[in-house]
């Protein structure tokens, strides 16, 4: 299974990786902080420190959490990037998957069973050993709370076998240790006070321990000294919200941060012609799209056919966003190998053809107030759910109001928190919601795909239901052999595009923008890694 792993991110890589890393920039950053804690106070400013021991930072970072429970929708992403959580098996910078609280594991003959040895001498946090046993309870622990946990994979059992943790499903799942590697599956202490986890953090692993925590405002975390793996450098760090793009952009540039997550190509004037930064950049590794809820009035093939090819991806991506994405049509990006441009878009760029089709279909505007009605007659506004955390979704998402304007269809956009907009998509309240997502989050597409598009999926709100996608997505889960489960990856790509399911913006560049104060900081191609051991005040 590692080589299977290995073949499929090596494809990635080699475009995701291929804009490399642009050296010569760099300042402080992080994602929640209390103001008197960071380096804005003056106190406690890296820049005070010296030698690569102890010392603190901030990280500037993008509101994602209400909460720290990691079973909580997916925040358990956060206590991953700060640094808190471990999991059985990780993805390195490399984008392979390697041994992190297991230590190796094996798949029996009949694919059905997995065992994996838990790694001997690792203490949580608060000093507990973590026994296979603890390993055992926090993924039951899992399961029993996150809707999402059985849409990865389904245990018939969990047993513990001396130093081994045996996990048997009912059929082959090929992806079950890239999923052990998703945060939603970090190993908590199960004997703590699991009811504080919410607020005060959970008790884990990692190289950090939660301090404090304000819920979009600051997370304060500080070195576990229980640590297994070495080493941890800082003795505290302020993880800072800083929503804004600007803002977020002149909290490094003044020392505010050290790091700062989320910036974009506009924001590389700011930087690349100091000597004091350093910046690196992925390329296409999330896709930015638009669910289309097929309950409501685009449950008409034809208007979403219209909306599709009434919205100049290119424009938005090349001029709007500066080049900082690649236009989309597909739910995979062109830099993973599964077939991008092979697959037929017939829903291209066309807002004539648009026209046509909605007059076809019977859209007219009947009170001439630029806008069509629907065929019935009654009022078509679209509700456009949007999150703003990350700047490119409010770029794309007030581009496509104005082109679906010019073609007669009204677009009303209503902007809420990301905490809302999961509770809005869950609940399946809206027209079109955008989202943004690392679409290889366990070593290839399928967890992806089937998250979003199967039939009856708890996160497809949006009423879209095949049976060959369906059917497709099965047979993933059982295939091991790569080359039939690209092919069947693209069929299913081709059934979802063919359908007008859904809006494929764009596929967005990553940035990571850090001063040369700080070294040790990494970008990986699987984003659940901001705070590691590695990162330390420069000598």
């Amino acid at each position: 299974m590692d080589q299977f792993y290995r073949k499929i991110m090596c494809a990635l890589l080699a475009g995701s990786l291929a804009a490399g890393l642009l050296a010569g920039c760099g300042k402080s950053a992080g994602e929640k902080a209390d103001t008197e804690d960071t380096a804005a106070s003056g106190e406690n400013s890296a820049l005070d420190k010296t030698g690569g021991d102890g010392g603190e930072i901030t990280i500037g970072v993008t509101s994602f959490a209400d909460t720290l429970e990691p079973t909580e929708q997916y925040f358990s992403w956060v206590v991953s990037r700060y640094g808190v959580g471990e999991t059985l098996v990780r993805f390195d910078e490399n984008g392979e998957i390697v041994p992190c609280l297991a230590e190796s594991w094996e798949i029996s003959e009949d694919q059905l069973t997995w065992t994996f040895k838990i790694r001997e001498g690792v203490k949580f946090s608060n000093g507990d050993d973590m026994t296979p046993e603890l390993v055992k309870a926090s993924l039951e622990r899992t399961f029993e709370l996150s809707d999402r946990a059985v849409s990865f994979f389904e245990p018939a059992s969990m047993e513990v076998d001396g130093q081994n943790l045996l996990i048997k499903t009912k059929e082959p799942v090929a992806i079950l240790p890239g999923s052990l590697a998703d945060p939603l599956f970090l190993i908590v202490d199960t004997q703590a006070d699991t009811d504080a986890f919410a607020m005060e953090g959970p008790i884990c692993t990692g190289p950090y321990a939660v301090e404090s925590f304000s819920p979009t405002d600051s997370c304060v975390v500080v070195r576990n000294e229980y640590y297994w793996d070495g080493e941890v450098p800082l003795d505290k760090v302020t993880l800072k919200c800083i929503d804004d793009q600007t803002t977020r952009s002149m909290a490094l540039q003044t020392d505010e941060v050290q790091i700062a997550y989320n910036l974009k190509t506009e924001n590389l004037a700011d930087f690349e012609d100091s000597g004091e930064y350093n910046i690196q950049q992925l390329e296409s590794l999330r896709s930015t799209y638009a669910f289309m809820n097929q309950n409501g009035v685009l449950g008409d093939k034809a208007l979403r056919q219209a909306v599709i090819r009434g919205l100049d991806k290119e424009t938005y991506c090349d001029t709007l966003l500066e080049g900082g994405a690649t236009a989309g049509k597909a739910p995979v990006p062109p830099t993973l190998d599964f077939g991008f441009d092979e697959l037929k878009d017939e829903n291209a760029y066309d807002p004539d053809g648009a026209k046509a089709l909605l007059e076809e279909a019977g859209y007219k505007d009947t009170d001439g107030d630029g806008f069509v009605e629907t065929p019935s007659g009654e009022k078509l506004e679209l509700n456009f759910v949007i999150y703003t955390s990350r700047e490119e979704l409010n770029v794309y998402a007030q581009a496509a109001q104005a082109s679906l304007k010019d073609i007669g269809i009204n677009v009303k956009l209503n902007t809420v928190s990301y905490e809302t907009l999961l509770d809005m998509r869950d609940s399946g309240e809206f027209d079109m919601l955008i989202w943004n997502v690392l679409v290889a989050n366990t070593g290839d597409p399928e967890k992806y795909l089937r998250e979003n598009w199967y039939s009856t999926s708890s996160s497809n709100q949006m009423g879209y239901s095949n049976p060959h996608v369906d059917e497709l997505l099965d047979q993933l889960v059982t295939e091991f052999n790569e080359d039939t489960r690209k092919n069947l990856i693209m069929q299913i790509q081709q059934l979802i595009m063919d359908d007008a399911a859904t809006v494929f913006f764009g596929y967005e560049t990553t940035y990571l923008f850090s001063s040369k104060s700080v070294t040790g900081v990494k970008m990986y191609p699987m984003d659940y890694y901001w705070l590691t051991k590695d990162i330390s005040l420069a000598e």
